[in-house]
Parts: structure tokens; sequence; C-alpha cells
């Protein structure tokens, strides 16, 4: 059995950070999704996700095996949600953006065991309402979504400036607990 765990990156963590980044990118652009496709996530929003000690690793057996940014704020992206609504929104959440697995450590489901850690921690510190969102083509971060218990409640519209692209509709997940 290995050895599984999650830290807080640190600055030396970025250039192994920006290569699992990148695989994601590519292996976006390989499944036809235009998300993370026009310089979005980047090393300067990176380093200030670890800055502000907000950037999360997954380590395996002593080895980075994936990334996350988990943020416990009000997200501007979430005000306005279309198709559905938000179950609740009254209490504080955690979004979880900038998920990736690194191809080293592909089909070991290790982003569902990310995902509960980053879901542990957070309740641990009192936090009960969870949200992700992601591109409609990413049909891998939707599977990841529903089988970490989340559930579909509509589509929200990111920030044009974060994806420099026309397609800025996402479907929004949330997780109650």
């Amino acid at each position: 059995m290995s050895s599984i765990y999650i830290r807080h990156a640190q600055i030396s963590d970025l250039d192994e950070i920006m290569k699992i980044i990148n695989q994601a990118k590519a292996m976006l652009k390989a499944d036809d999704s235009p998300q993370w496709q026009s310089g979005y996530p980047n090393t300067a929003i990176l380093k200030d996700d670890i800055m502000s000690q907000q950037c999360w690793l997954l380590v395996v057996d002593g080895k980075i095996a994936g990334t996350a940014t988990l943020i416990v704020a009000d997200d501007p992206n979430y005000r306005e949600i279309t198709d559905g609504q938000w179950e609740n929104n009254t209490e504080p959440y955690a979004t979880i953006h900038r998920i990736a697995i690194s191809g080293n450590f592909a089909g070991q489901h290790l982003g569902k065991i990310f995902v509960s850690n980053l879901i542990s921690y957070s309740y641990q510190n009192g936090i009960h309402n969870f949200r992700i969102d992601t591109h409609q083509l990413n049909k891998r971060m939707q599977h990841l979504a529903t089988s970490s218990g989340y559930v579909h409640r509509g589509k929200i519209y990111v920030d044009e400036s974060a994806t420099n692209h026309e397609d800025n509709a996402r479907l929004a997940y949330e997780l109650n607990l």
C-alpha cells in the first residue's frame, strides 16, 4: 500500500506543479476542450496560490502526484448561476480549482482521493459547503465531481480574462455535508 497524503505547496514545488498543469493542458487539448488552452493557469497564478497557502499537493510515496487550489472565500464567478440554483447560499464554502493529477499516476483514481482529502481538511476546519466547476467538454472533471458526491446545480460564467476565449460557461457543482 502506498503512503498518500496532502500538504501545502512550497515555492520549491513550482516547477513540478507546472509540469503537472502542462500535462493536464495537453490532455484537455487532446479531449478537444478549450479549457486551459490560452495560458491559464500560468506560473504567476500558481505562485500566488502557493504564497497565499491555497495550493495543495497530493503526495504518493514521497512524489508529487497532483496539485489543486483550495479557496475558502466567496468566488465572484459563483454569484450568478443560471439553469438552476445553489442549494446553500448562506454558509461559507470551499472551492477546488486548478486540480490536476500527474500523468505518471494516471489510472489510479487519485483525483477522487485528492478531492476527498481536501474536503476532509475543510470539513475539520468548519466548512460544510463545497463548490467546483468545469467546462462542459471536460468529462473527466465532471466524472470526478459527481463520483465525489457533488451535484450539478446549473451553469456559471467565469471571468473572461481568466479564460482568454469566448466559451466561458462552466457547469457548476455543489456538495453539502
